[in-house]
């Protein structure tokens, strides 16, 4: 600022550019999944995958053709975890997932999907 004025003008020819982006971004705020609340008469899936150093899950229902995440959940592998075969490491995270939302998946109607990323599982 020179005497109180802008040097510079506020208005870019980036600021043109970036607003197609941030067009995007508002769009995909307005539509993204919104957690909702557990019901046990829906159809359930539990999905995990683990990686080296960690492991995550997400338990989702099917409402009006649509899977609704009800939570979202992430891990770090223990130390003594870090050796174990990428397989083991997967069915590690389903056990994970399985014990953190026993008491959902306990009072489900019907049975549940279980989705890994994982191929020999």
């Amino acid at each position: 600022m020179i005497q109180g004025r802008l040097v510079h003008s506020p208005v870019s020819s980036r600021k043109i550019q970036v607003f197609p982006s941030m067009r995007k971004l508002e769009e995909a705020f307005k539509t993204a999944p919104i957690i909702s609340h557990f019901n046990p008469s829906l159809p359930t899936i539990l999905e995990t995958d683990a990686s080296d150093y960690a492991m995550g899950a997400v338990l989702s229902q099917v409402s009006d053709s649509e899977k609704h995440p009800i939570a979202f959940d992430s891990h770090e592998i223990l130390t003594s975890e870090l050796n174990y075969e990428v397989h083991d490491k997967e069915l590690l995270g389903i056990l994970w997932a399985l014990k953190i939302w026993r008491a959902f998946l306990l009072f489900i109607s019907y049975p549940f999907k279980v989705l890994t990323h994982h191929s020999p599982l």
